[in-house]
Parts: structure tokens; C-alpha cells; sequence
């Protein structure tokens, strides 16, 4: 059983797949501060609002994971020098292990992307994809081992617990009641601390010292939107254009994440595509630094 995550084409969508497939447990919808209190509601009976602010977020990944699947929706925001890319996407995912199926709309394209086994296959427009087959595949651990990283998805229930664990007290805002779908929700504000997740040291230097978070809970303290702003050091082309080695000033690159998740407990279905139909991409992901995000 296997499912997608977002991306598009190979370049701008294949990066918002792999940031799809690493993103953590939640939900999403480009909300940001629009989502207001919910009109004549009452105060949420949620646990996000009964419980301390960090109890509440802590216990969310477990009890969202309960839940075995859901429906999700992904909005991706690619910010480089003036420049935007956003991805939509929509599809199912299973909350615990990360595999998901997606439809994925970017640039005017729109591609099917699976993610089973933490392997992301894409079937890019047709004629789009390389090798003459319709489908590619990326393999997520080995491009994370291959980086240095520790070859898990952020999806992975041990990252989840350890990002719970890189959020103290001081780090936890409660910014009110808001209605996410029809469903009353409390939102929190979190300050994550990139160096007490796995690999810390080296995601500092990538994202800086803490990474800003929203999440929105539901009356049994289920995650129903996730909100996951980075901005990612990346480095820039040669001033004289030519290739050569000289003196560059590194870019940054922002990434808006928002999932949002509806109808727990849907049900999922997906395979494979057959090898025959596959381009193996991993190696090319490796090189293009394509999962660093």
C-alpha cells in the first residue's frame, strides 16, 4: 500500500514531491493569518486547548498518527530572488509511515506522484520524463544517506517524536480558535530547535537556528493544518557567468509548506509502477542536492 507527495516535473515540481515527502506529520492549506476565530464558537473542547501549549503539540503527532490515513491537500511556495513556484497538490496519505498518493499541479503541469517505502515515483506530462519510460523514481534514504543526512523521512515516527522533543515551554504560542473545514481548531505558534532534531548540526546551517511552525488542532487533538516556513541557504552562480571560481554571495531560498488534513481513516490504495515503466533518478537527485529543502 503506497501513496504520493507533491512535486511536479523534474525541476520545480520534482523538488516540491521530495519536500512533500519529507515534510512533517500535519496539514495544509496556504492559510498563513487568514484563518480568523471562529465566528460565535465557543473556546475549542480540543486538548490543544485544555492541555499546556506544549503537552498539546507534543501528544498531536500521535494522535494524529491513530488515525492511519486521511485525506490531505499540500500548497508549496518556492521563493528565490523575486522569483515564486507554487505547487498544489491533493491526494491521500498514511499518517504513520509517510506513503501517499497525489495528484500534484505546478507551472501548468499536473503529474501523479506516489510515495511508497519511502521511494517517490513521478509520472511527469507525457514526452516530459527521461529514459522513454513514463514513470521515475527517487530514492529518499538513499539520497538523505548520500548527504549526510540519517536516510529517514521527517514523516518518520522517530523524527516525529524527536521534533516534539526540540520543543520547550517557552517555544509554544496559543494564538486562538479558528475554523479549519467547518471544524473548530485551536492554533499554535511554534519555535522548533533545528539543532535538537536529527542531523541538527548539519540542517542549521541549511535552515538557521530554529524553524518557525503552525499548527492548527482539532477537539481530539488531531493536527487539521500544518504550516512550515524555511529559508534555506543555497548557493549562487559564478558573478562572471563563465563557470569559473569566483567570489559568489550565497541566496536564500524560502519554502512555504502547508498541508491540511480531512477524512480520517479514507481509504488508501497504490502500487509501484511496474520497473519496466520506471527511470531510476536517484543518482541525479544526489547531485542536484534536490532533498536538502
Amino acid at each position: 500500500m503506497g501513496r504520493s507527495v507533491s512535486g511536479g516535473r523534474i525541476g520545480a515540481l520534482s523538488v516540491a514531491g521530495i519536500l512533500a515527502g519529507t515534510v512533517l506529520v500535519g496539514c495544509g492549506n496556504d492559510g498563513g493569518d487568514t484563518a480568523g476565530p471562529a465566528k460565535g464558537s465557543a473556546t475549542p473542547k480540543s486538548p490543544g486547548a485544555r492541555e499546556p501549549g506544549t503537552q498539546a503539540v507534543r501528544s498531536a503527532y500521535d494522535r494524529t498518527a491513530e488515525e492511519d490515513t486521511a485525506r490531505v491537500t499540500l500548497k508549496v511556495r518556492t521563493s528565490d530572488g523575486g522569483t515564486s513556484v507554487t505547487a498544489n497538490g491533493k491526494g491521500t496519505v498514511d499518517l504513520d509511515d509517510g506513503d501517499s498518493v497525489m495528484t500534484v499541479t505546478a507551472e501548468g503541469q499536473r503529474m501523479e506522484q506516489r510515495v511508497i517505502d519511502q521511494v517517490l515515483y513521478q509520472k511527469p506530462p507525457a514526452g516530459q520524463a527521461p529514459g522513454g519510460k513514463p514513470w521515475i523514481k527517487i530514492d529518499l534514504e538513499k539520497v538523505a544517506a548520500r548527504q549526510g543526512a540519517d536516510g529517514q523521512s521527517v514523516n518518520d515516527p522517530a523524527r516525529s517524536a524527536a521534533l516534539a522533543k526540540a520543543i520547550d515551554d517557552k517555544d509554544v504560542t496559543n494564538k486562538g480558535s479558528a475554523e479549519i473545514g467547518g471544524v473548530a481548531t485551536t492554533r499554535y505558534r511554534v519555535t522548533v530547535d533545528v539543532a535538537k532534531l536529527p542531523d541538527g548540526a548539519r540542517l542549521s546551517k541549511q535552515l538557521g537556528p530554529t524553524l518557525p511552525m503552525d499548527i492548527w488542532l482539532d477537539d481530539e487533538g488531531r493536527i487539521r493544518r500544518q504550516q512550515v516556513d524555511m529559508t534555506v541557504q543555497a548557493p549562487s552562480a559564478p558573478k562572471n557567468g563563465t563557470g569559473a571560481k569566483t567570489a559568489t554571495e550565497p541566496r536564500k531560498v524560502t519554502v512555504r509548506t502547508v498541508l491540511e488534513f480531512s477524512d480520517f481513516g479514507t481509504e488508501l490504495e497504490a502500487d509501484a509502477p511496474p520497473a519496466r515503466q520506471v527511470t531510476d533518478m536517484t543518482d541525479e537527485a544526489v547531485k542536484q542536492g534536490g532533498t536538502q529543502a
